[in-house]
């Protein structure tokens, strides 16, 4: 039996590390909880068969049999990937999920993603927090010798780690609805406050059984290594859910961060002041 396909994907320092931790919970989800290439392999071999010479010249001549073919042996591939999975459900957590989700439907019908969101503040803050904590090393993205500002504006860049996202999030309302119906967003603030609630409304929308977890006595998972990130970004777990505490950002960014992304809080924090 082929398992349903769930990709976790989303802002980062959004609580996808704590998502997977949860959703590992249910005994009919498979989820390692470390990101996965999957998705970047896919859009790879996208790039790579669209410049073979020798698959292009198949398109000339059988289009339909050609692109068939590719599209059964992406298929495969995903497939493939959790071959091994013996549970009805396999979670793929990979923040370029949501970028590619047509691609993914297009192999995957009735593949779902989860999108993690948060206070676009609170991910910067949280982002900075962690600078300050390892400020020896410098950022994968080579960012830790700007002053606070300069590194924010550029970590909201339309390449970097939270303006990447950020173009998919905006991009949602302009997908098909059938697409829409294929996506469920959950917040951090929610998750955090309310974390068996929340749970059981997400595992009804993947069609589980029901579930009940117990926020304060989680399994421990697979640790996500952090080394790749320069200590940036650390993915810890506990056994136990805490909000964590909230960070104070300068006026002049949180008021840049909520004047350049007014529809982020439109469109997903409509209640926020």
């Amino acid at each position: 039996m082929t398992p349903k396909f769930v990709g976790v994907t989303g802002l980062p320092r959004a609580g996808s590390t704590l998502l997977c931790q949860l959703l590992a919970q249910h005994p009919e989800i498979h989820c390692e909880g470390h990101s996965s290439p999957l998705c970047n392999t896919l859009l790879g071999m996208r790039r790579m068969i669209s410049d073979d010479t020798f698959f292009l010249s198949q398109l000339d001549n059988a289009f339909d049999t050609s692109y068939a073919h590719l599209a059964s042996a992406m298929q495969g591939f995903l497939r493939g990937w959790h071959h091994d999975c013996q549970k009805p459900t396999v979670i793929d957590k990979n923040r370029a999920w949501l970028h590619a989700i047509e691609l993914l439907l297009h192999i995957e019908p009735e593949a779902r993603l989860i999108v993690c969101l948060r206070d676009l503040g609170q991910i910067y803050g949280s982002i900075e927090a962690q600078h300050q904590r390892t400020i020896l090393v410098d950022f994968i993205d080579h960012l830790a010798d700007f002053d606070r500002f300069g590194r924010a504006d550029m970590l909201f860049a339309k390449d970097k780690a939270i303006g990447a996202p950020l173009i998919s999030l905006h991009a949602v309302p302009d997908l098909p609805m059938k697409v829409q119906q294929r996506l469920y967003f959950l917040r951090f603030e929610d998750l955090l406050e309310q974390p068996a609630a929340c749970m059981s409304h997400l595992y009804a929308w993947l069609g589980l059984t029901p579930f009940q977890i117990d926020p304060q006595n989680l399994k421990m998972g697979i640790r996500e290594s952090d080394s790749h990130y320069h200590m940036k970004y650390t993915h810890q777990q506990t056994t136990k859910i805490s909000k964590p505490k909230r960070h104070e950002l300068p006026p002049r960014i949180q008021a840049q961060i909520e004047t350049a992304y007014a529809w982020f809080y439109q469109l997903y924090y409509p209640q926020k002041k």
